[in-house]
């Protein structure tokens, strides 16, 4: 059961960052729809394997190999979605994994017909230019750092919180450990995307065990909370330092998100 839980962590990364790197606006939106999808395969698997007194963790097995185009991306994927349903039980659950993953294959094989869309990848060409913008050198490697220490400590939290919600039969934890998965889903999003166009495109580092077997609940969420007040240092660090208001704006905007984090986790104490 953990390989197979283990092979869906691996897929579920597969095509968060597929999604990222593609730069066609419809396969980067419905790629990402599928991903939520398989971090729901995910969750429904950690509940069937806990139910059945066994246990799970983060390990991975996995390179994200530098595509030169979609459809090598794409290929990839049918690979991956293929070797995964070879896992699957004979029950309901496995079943409706099978038949999201079927669905999946056929997306991806209706991509694979349409040659307009295998399009030049530039996710991993390490230019580190945003877009048009003239932005001076200091500025690209301040953003540089931030997303690559954010993009991690999303990962992290979204594995973390997942971990600990399946453990809980708290209805207040839940919520608030659901609202924080979706919150940093979004910011995972956002950072991915950024660095696919500054040409840095990479995997977050695998997660310790002793990340996420959180042993005390109440020291866990008082680190967090200190975590996020360092993030939003950050966030107000780069807003100064970038001189282009849209980015700027950004970081305001996720800022302040993070400041509501920080009251959520309040509630868990």
């Amino acid at each position: 059961m953990n390989k197979m839980y283990q092979t869906k962590h691996e897929l579920w990364l597969s095509i968060t960052f597929a999604s990222f790197a593609i730069n066609n606006e419809d396969i980067k939106s419905r790629l990402y729809e599928f991903s939520l999808i398989a971090f729901r395969h995910m969750k429904w698997l950690a509940d069937d394997i806990l139910a059945c007194g066994n246990n799970y963790n983060y390990d991975r097995n996995m390179t994200l190999y530098k595509k030169e185009n979609v459809f090598e991306i794409i290929k990839t994927l049918e690979k991956e979605v293929k070797k995964i349903q070879t896992l699957y039980k004979d029950d309901v659950l496995g079943q409706r994994l099978q038949t999201d993953d079927t669905y999946l294959l056929e997306y991806l094989s209706q991509i694979l017909k349409n040659d307009a869309n295998n399009q030049q990848i530039t996710a991993f060409n390490m230019q580190r230019k945003w877009l048009d913008k003239n932005l001076e050198q200091e500025q690209i490697d301040a953003l540089t750092m931030f997303l690559f220490e954010e993009s991690y400590k999303e990962y992290e939290l979204i594995l973390v919180y997942a971990f600990m919600q399946a453990r809980t039969s708290d209805v207040t934890q839940f919520s608030v450990f659901q609202d924080l998965i979706d919150e940093s889903h979004f910011h995972l999003k956002s950072f991915g995307n950024m660095m696919a166009k500054l040409g840095i495109l990479a995997l977050p580092r695998e997660l310790h065990e002793l990340t996420y077997v959180i042993k005390d609940l109440q020291k866990f969420v008082k680190d967090g909370i200190a975590e996020e007040e360092a993030a939003k240092v950050m966030c107000k660090e780069l807003s100064d330092a970038i001189k282009d208001e849209e980015l700027s704006k950004f970081f305001d905007f996720i800022n302040y998100q993070e400041s509501y984090h920080i009251e959520l986790m309040k509630k868990l104490l």
